[in-house]
């Protein structure tokens, strides 16, 4: 068996592990990581890094490597690539699983403006706060840069390139984060708003719970479509079952 993970997230890392660990030893797990971050954690078995050429390019490599299940593990906000690897899947007549980390949802206390997009979010800053803890990632700061009234503390793995605010300071970081350490980063830098992406999971949560701490609103970039009919789970765990119980099952969550 060649099992094949689109990911670069904490799900895909840990079901790699978890396929590694549980297939017969003559099977084949590749991860294929995006490139877009300059040291990458690298999960066990084959890696592979970099772009497929689109969904034509993507279903040629699974026929030509005999790829027996493809799985979905990209961030929520990959986009294009989910919408590639349906494509893709169906072409090279390869059973393909989403493995989708449940999003946030808003509790008691949270003040939570949902928004369709960067540029949304950034058109309802001016009057949400002035000192902004900016943890969209560093791509699409371009929204944010004719915002010269306001102060952005902006965190990162790799440092940003410009076009970006004017008045901007970086942190270069990874999760996972603490509470105590978010706390303390609004706290520092008296942040009044918080704009961040659903992207789920517990890594980057703690930034949630310092906001509604602290009484300040947060604007949450929605999630992007996601191709239909495509099966999902919600864990690596999940995963892992749904290849157990042949490809094509559909997961219990």
């Amino acid at each position: 068996m060649h099992v094949l993970v689109l990911g670069g997230t904490t799900e895909a890392r840990r079901l790699a592990e978890l396929l590694v660990a549980a297939l017969p030893e003559d099977a084949r797990v590749t991860s294929s990581l995006a490139g877009r971050v300059a040291s990458p954690r690298l999960p066990p078995g084959e890696v592979r890094v970099g772009g497929f050429g689109g969904a034509d390019g993507l279903a040629a490599w699974l026929c030509t490597h005999q790829v027996d299940a493809l799985i979905d593990a990209t961030h929520p906000f990959a986009g294009t690539i989910s919408f590639n690897a349906a494509t893709a899947a169906s072409a090279a007549h390869v059973p393909l699983l989403a493995l989708r980390r449940p999003g946030w949802v808003p509790g008691r206390g949270d003040d939570w403006h949902p928004v369709g997009s960067l540029e949304e979010a950034a058109r309802a800053l001016p009057a949400l706060g002035r000192r902004v803890f900016l943890t969209t990632g560093r791509m699409g700061l371009a929204a944010f840069a004719g915002l010269d009234g306001l102060w952005f503390l902006m965190r990162s793995v790799d440092a940003p390139e410009p076009p970006h605010p004017a008045r901007m300071e970086v942190l270069l970081e990874r999760g996972p984060f603490s509470l105590d350490g978010e706390r303390e980063l609004i706290r520092r830098h008296r942040v009044d708003v918080l704009v961040t992406k659903d992207s789920g999971g517990a890594a980057t949560a703690p930034k949630l719970a310092a906001a509604r701490e602290a009484g300040i609103p947060v604007v949450v970039v929605r999630r992007p479509p996601v191709p239909e009919g495509v099966a999902e789970a919600g864990t690596p765990e999940r995963a892992l079952d749904w290849l157990r119980g042949g490809p094509g099952a559909q997961p219990s969550g």
